[in-house]
């Protein structure tokens, strides 16, 4: 077989929006870490800057008019899937996706999901709709969410929980929902604005220096 003729699989990529496994070498790994070009499915259209690291079983993709645009340095685990339909997801630096599964599903025209820096998204997170995300912000656990604003902070190593961004944990649908920085809303089932409780209920603030 000549060498500039496509093996099925790169042409089964090509007809869906891939780049060919050879141009993720060529164009991905070239400025960042890809651990198993062979299953990651980056779409040809998708904007990834530098130092990402990129994990086995990794989709991302857009159409539809869509767009995804990608910082540095992020971990992109096993089991991300991100896609854009219409809409667009912008994802700055520093953030660590997917650990355990994880889904952005920007499926709705003209709306963004934003993720800011620094933040974790794991356990089985569903993103979706529109989202802003900010710096320091995490979901941790099997939340669907959807049309929220998690404000921004430090992150998951800032030492007071109370300057961390805003976080949600549990399991559920979690909608139309604020959470400032350094507040966090748990549950079990569906997630309610009223139950929002500061950081440090769950995490005990540090001490204070006895010498100040």
């Amino acid at each position: 077989m000549r060498g500039d003729v496509p093996s099925p699989a790169d042409a089964a990529r090509r007809a869906m929006g891939f780049l060919t496994v050879a141009e993720v070498v060529e164009w991905v790994a070239s400025r960042n870490v890809v651990l198993d070009p062979q299953s990651l499915l980056i779409g040809t259209d998708v904007r990834i800057g530098f130092d990402n690291v990129f994990h086995a079983t990794v989709e991302i993709g857009a159409s539809g008019g869509g767009g995804i645009v990608i910082g540095d340095d992020n971990h992109f685990l096993p089991g991300c899937l991100l896609q854009a339909h219409g809409g667009t997801i912008r994802i700055g630096t520093g953030n660590r996706l997917g650990e355990g599964g994880l889904v952005l599903d920007a499926d709705r025209a003209g709306e963004v999901i934003a993720i800011g820096d620094h933040g974790r998204y794991r356990y089985g997170a569903v993103i979706r709709g529109r989202a802003s995300l900010g710096s320091g912000s995490q979901v941790l656990g099997p939340v669907i969410v959807e049309d929220c604003e998690l404000g921004a902070g430090g992150s998951f190593a800032e030492p007071d929980p109370d300057l961390r961004g805003g976080v949600l944990k549990g399991a559920g649908p979690a909608r139309r929902l604020r959470v400032p920085q350094g507040h966090v809303i748990a549950a079990y089932g569906p997630f309610d604005q009223a139950t929002m409780q500061p950081q440090s209920f769950f995490h005990p603030k540090p001490a204070a220096d006895p010498g100040k």
